[in-house]
């Protein structure tokens, strides 16, 4: 292994290394590039303890910060590629706990701290990644209660996104095989924790949508730390939760434990085993809500033919009413007609004193030209006939 610049110099080649004469100047890039390797190897990566100041954001999506204390400061950078495991970025006057390795930025010789993990005292990064994503989702309406769907009462299958080894998984099949064993349990697998959990749960949430056959919807899983939970704060997980068409039930951690993901969820369940509480009825509330049904429907169907009886008896009594009428009004027509008509008859004619005269053969004789003398006719009167003859024929 080739000596750097300071080994050289206690050693008898020190009059002819790099640097160490006028002659023999080495480039400042050279000197800082020996200075990097002298402290990235000669320090092990440290957690450091300090206040945030003059945190600035740069266009390329590097942090750069000072992290100080009573006598002391130290710049820090923290590269775009090493941000995945900083929930959000810190503010100034934050006290944090920075983890990361001493090294000497070349460009300009500068002593720096390249952090990988800042972690804020107590719970104050983590709280505020939280934030801004739900305020983002709160700006978009994805939070209101208006818009979240009630979970079906007797589902026949349950999807569950959770990790197929957890406890999560354990306790929600063993709860709702004591429920209901009938329920079809179908599990879409999804890694839970640690890098690329988020985009594995929010891929498994889509696969449930496109099958399309589940009627409610599980996605969490046991319990854990803030960063073990991390995952359900993702945004891309809440986004997938709201675009999934099935009803869905976030059970993330233990009941003290708050996610993005029990936000916009359907439900919120406290635990794995409360989600598969929630998820169905248990087989003696099914068999309470059927015995109620047959109930309500024997009423219902008993009301109905009552009110049917009386509807019967109701419409009897039109028909008899207005067959009534139709009789009576028909009985005044015809009373109407008979006596027009009797007016009209010739017995009416004969009952007011006139007699009609007939021939032999029934014709009636209405014309003097009709008789002659000694014509034998009759004479028809209301109340009988009288047989005549006639002896003198006169005419007007």
């Amino acid at each position: 292994m080739k000596p750097n610049l300071f080994e050289l110099l206690g050693s008898p080649l020190a009059r002819s290394a790099p640097g160490i004469t006028r002659e023999n100047a080495i480039s400042v890039s050279d000197l800082a590039t020996e200075m990097r390797v002298l402290v990235e190897s000669g320090l092990q990566p440290v957690w450091v303890r300090g206040e945030i100041c003059d945190f600035k954001r740069y266009k390329s999506g590097h942090w750069y910060f000072t992290l100080r204390d009573n006598s002391a400061q130290l710049r820090c950078v923290v590269w775009a590629s090493d941000q995945r495991g900083i929930p959000a970025a810190p503010d100034d006057g934050m006290q944090v706990v920075v983890y990361g390795q001493m090294t000497v930025y070349a460009a300009r010789g500068d002593l720096q701290l390249r952090a990988r993990r800042i972690e804020a005292v107590g719970d104050g990064l983590w709280r505020k990644a939280m934030e801004q994503t739900l305020a983002k989702l709160r700006g978009e309406g994805l939070l209101e209660e208006g818009r979240k769907r009630p979970i079906p009462q007797f589902p026949k299958r349950v999807a569950i996104v959770t990790s197929a080894d957890g406890a999560a998984l354990r306790d929600i099949v063993a709860v709702m095989r004591k429920r209901n064993a009938g329920v079809q349990l179908v599990l879409c697998q999804a890694k839970v924790q640690g890098d690329g959990a988020a985009l594995e749960i929010a891929a498994a949430l889509r696969r449930v949508a496109r099958w399309a056959l589940a009627d409610v919807v599980i996605v969490g899983r046991g319990g854990g730390g803030k960063e073990d939970l991390w995952a359900f704060n993702d945004e891309r997980v809440a986004r997938a939760v709201v675009e999934c068409p099935v009803p869905v039930i976030s059970a993330v951690g233990h009941e003290v434990d708050i996610t993005v993901c029990d936000a916009v969820a359907d439900l919120r369940a406290p635990t794995p085993s409360a989600a598969a509480a929630a998820a169905c009825s248990a087989r003696t509330e099914i068999e309470k809500a059927f015995a109620l049904a047959r109930r309500d429907l024997s009423e219902v169907i008993v009301s109905r033919m009552q009110n049917a009886h009386k509807e019967l008896e109701r419409l009897g009594r039109r028909i008899t009413q207005t067959a009534e009428g139709i009789v009576a009004a028909r009985k005044s027509l015809l009373g109407g007609a008979a006596g027009r008509l009797n007016a009209l008859s010739p017995l009416a004619t004969l009952a007011r004193g006139y007699a009609v005269a007939r021939d032999p053969r029934g014709q009636a004789l209405t014309s003097t030209r009709q008789f002659r003398a000694g014509l034998s006719f009759e004479l028809l009167l209301h109340d009988g006939k009288v047989g005549a003859d006639a002896t003198d024929v006169e005419r007007a």
